[in-house]
């Protein structure tokens, strides 16, 4: 069996090593890849944007199955080219990614679907966006319609805030031309819920918490996530069970009524409140850094499941098995981000780290004998115990090894975990 990734962050660094462990023990190959990466897999210096690219290689190749890790391809219709190719692919069409490549859209699927979610208002322009936020509720949150990279959402205590990140959007366009959705502020706690889907079927996978903010204690602005941890506290599989039949299933089923079957991982990002779930973002893909932590733990056969997945009912009675263990990964950022990044600074420790837990590369490059910085979020370290605790220390362990300049780092991740399960064991 051969099967190529597409993607080169952290995300793809850990669906290589969890196909690695598939009983058909396939030849890898990744584009574009990155230096860890490399060490596991062959790696072509292909972007995963470039779809022309990718059918290629994958025609050429012969790949039995392309996994698509980043979101920018799906939105841009590489599974609908491979699939027209000959080329089995596992992902979500381009039109149904359109879930997580219009957040307006997302919105109006959600609300047919009776999927519950944050209330909302969509914004065309800036003036627009003032006469809003002057009669808005605060905290109030902006979010920019289209992909972001994680880093389009804007969250604000009062209105000259709300009118700063107005100009963010409108003015200093940072994310492009762009509508914006200005959306009720949700409190309680968060959950990302990820499921296999075959545009019938949903298979929830093990729940994860994630980090989106720079500094401990939730400070500071969004990134892409600065760590994750699986499982979760209170969050059972009946409880997943349940989430799963009142959040994915009425979009899939929507979905499928309407000739846009959801093949591939739907990922939820969920506030866990007073009222129960609310959807703050659905994404057509695995979640990074979340993914980091759940695919370690998955015992099912990965390769079988993305293969299934693509078959419509290809799910049917399925179940993705996990360890008992906990893992908790630390995103080791460089500096500047996520404003900016600091590319080509030597990473030292890894051999020392990877003694101790998972280490998955995510901005890194190789300048000759050196493994150096190439992006923004660059490293993810992913320790694994039998509780939080042991999970954690042995992350925390591990990435202390690490160094490299303007190393970032939350010392926060999964405390809260730790807090709530001190004895470890099951969530």
């Amino acid at each position: 069996m051969k099967v190529l990734v597409a993607g080169g962050g952290g995300r793809e660094h850990a669906i290589v090593r969890a196909l690695a462990r598939s009983a058909h023990a396939p030849e890898l190959i990744c584009a574009p890849g990155n230096a860890g990466i490399a060490e596991e897999a062959e790696c072509v210096a292909l972007a995963a944007e470039d779809v022309d690219g990718i059918v290629a290689l994958a025609r050429e190749r012969a790949v039995d199955l392309v996994v698509v890790g980043p979101e920018a391809p799906l939105v841009a219709g590489l599974v609908d080219r491979l699939e027209d190719a000959g080329v089995p692919a596992f992902g979500p069409s381009a039109e149904a990614a359109r879930l997580e490549g219009s957040k307006a859209y997302a919105k109006d699927l959600m609300a047919r679907a009776g999927v519950p979610t944050a209330s909302h208002v969509l914004l065309r322009g800036r003036e627009e966006a003032i006469d809003h936020l002057s009669c808005a509720s605060y905290p109030a949150v902006l979010k920019a319609d289209g992909l972001a990279a994680g880093k389009g959402v804007i969250i604000c205590a009062t209105e000259a805030e709300a009118r700063e990140a107005a100009d963010v959007f409108f003015t200093e366009r940072r994310f492009g031309e762009t509508t914006v959705v200005l959306e009720e502020f949700l409190e309680g706690e968060e959950l990302s819920l990820l499921a296999l889907c075959d545009g019938e079927n949903v298979v929830p996978l093990a729940p994860a918490q994630d980090y989106k903010r720079i500094f401990d204690g939730d400070r500071g602005p969004n990134t892409g996530g600065m760590g994750s941890y699986s499982p979760v506290p209170s969050f059972d599989r009946d409880r997943v069970e349940e989430i799963a039949s009142a959040v994915h299933r009425p979009i899939v089923d929507l979905m499928a009524r309407e000739g846009r079957p959801f093949h591939g991982v739907l990922y939820a990002g969920l506030m866990i409140g007073e009222r129960g779930p609310r959807v703050l973002e659905f994404n057509a893909r695995f979640g990074d850094p979340e993914t980091q932590a759940v695919l370690p733990r998955l015992r099912s056969d990965f390769a079988d499941l993305c293969l299934a997945a693509r078959e419509p009912g290809g799910l049917a009675g399925a179940e993705a098995e996990f360890s008992e263990d906990w893992a908790v990964t630390v995103v080791l950022a460089s500096a500047g981000y996520p404003e900016s990044s600091s590319k080509g600074d030597v990473i030292e420790g890894l051999e020392e780290a990877a003694e101790l837990a998972e280490v998955t590369h995510a901005g890194t490059a190789r300048s000759g004998d050196d493994i150096v910085t190439a992006g923004g979020r660059v490293l993810n370290v992913t320790g694994l115990g039998p509780g939080p605790s042991e999970a954690r220390d042995r992350a925390y362990d591990a990435a202390r090894r690490i160094h490299f300049d303007g190393m970032q780092m939350r010392t926060d991740i999964a405390a809260r975990a730790v807090e709530r399960a001190p004895l470890g064991g099951r969530p």
